[in-house]
């Protein structure tokens, strides 16, 4: 399991950096280890970053399913992502969280939360792709990850348990920006 996390965190981490350095106004060479200040980014920067940072993850989550997690024999990759999550918040200062939407969350700590996220998980369990906010300071975007691939629904829905409709988990990113309200 650690050389998942590993080889998932350095594969993102390696992306994450080019996409900073393409993103950055004045990027600077070195300490990288250190926790980045918090860069204030236009609206329309920040929802360009978290779409790429969902599909990313998105990316991520399917290739640790399809490469790792062999008969249930690993950590299950979503859980495993959030010790990536910690890491490219620290890195870049971009949050992730996972939400339930319309299936069993598997965490107490997937559970929508703020009125953003309750929000956003109703939106998405009507069939948004996302749905996105601007409070605070903060861009908010939630999109939608499929349930319906890999075995999730064993879980999410319950072992032999007959699904009618599409599932869904949502995927909260979160990046300062320099408006306060949309």
């Amino acid at each position: 399991m650690k050389s998942m996390i590993h080889c998932g965190a350095a594969m993102l981490l390696s992306v994450f950096s080019f996409v900073a350095l393409s993103f950055a106004e004045s990027a600077e060479v070195g300490n990288q280890d250190k926790k980045q200040p918090a860069q204030k980014l236009s609206v329309a920067q920040a929802r360009e970053r978290a779409t790429l940072t969902h599909q990313l993850y998105s990316a991520t989550l399917d290739a640790m399913h399809q490469s790792y997690f062999i008969n249930e024999r690993a950590a299950v990759p979503a859980r495993v992502m959030e010790s990536m999550f910690t890491e490219v918040e620290r890195r870049e200062n971009i949050k992730a969280r996972w939400i339930a939407v319309n299936a069993r969350a598997m965490s107490v700590d997937h559970e929508p939360k703020t009125d953003f996220e309750k929000q956003a998980a109703e939106e998405i369990a009507s069939g948004k792709v996302a749905y996105e906010s601007v409070e605070n300071g903060v861009y908010q975007r939630a999109g939608s990850i499929s349930l319906m691939n890999h075995g999730c629904l064993t879980c999410h829905v319950g072992f032999g348990k007959k699904n009618t409709k599409d599932r869904f988990a949502g995927l909260i990113i979160s990046i300062p920006v320099n408006e306060k309200k949309k």
